[in-house]
């Protein structure tokens, strides 16, 4: 893998917030938190995002509008990203399941259809807050 690029200020401050995060942050969750640190307007987070995403350093939840650190850089640059979102901590544990990939690209051969981005959202109970109710 090449050398990781460098980042802005902006980029990195974004960066670490959600490295910091016990969940994911939406973006005016993200502005909120670094507010005290320079960044004033949407736009500067909104920017920040799309680079680390082009990057492969974040991934945005759909089905959430919040954004996560990716945990396996190195293997999802070109799989689909996979997640598993817990409804009661809300934390998210993101996966790599190659069955998974298999089967979307059998699909998408089979259907003549070329993905663009993929992301697989899973929401239930993670066993953490499962065993806290049992």
């Amino acid at each position: 893998m090449p050398a990781e690029p460098m980042l802005t200020a902006n980029q990195k401050l974004v960066l670490d917030a959600l490295k910091e995060a016990d969940t994911p942050l939406s973006a005016y969750g993200l502005l909120e938190r670094l507010t005290g640190d320079g960044i004033r307007a949407p736009l500067q987070v909104y920017r920040a995002l799309d680079k680390l995403i082009l990057l492969g350093f974040v991934h945005r939840l759909e089905s959430l509008n919040a954004f996560v650190v990716c945990s396996h850089r190195e293997q999802c640059h070109h799989r689909p990203a996979a997640f598993a979102i817990c409804t009661q901590c809300g934390r998210v544990a993101e996966f790599l399941e190659t069955a998974v990939d298999r089967g979307l690209a059998r699909w998408s051969k089979g259907h003549a259809f070329r993905a663009e981005r993929v992301t697989v959202e899973m929401r239930g109970v993670c066993g953490s807050c499962a065993e806290a109710v049992s």
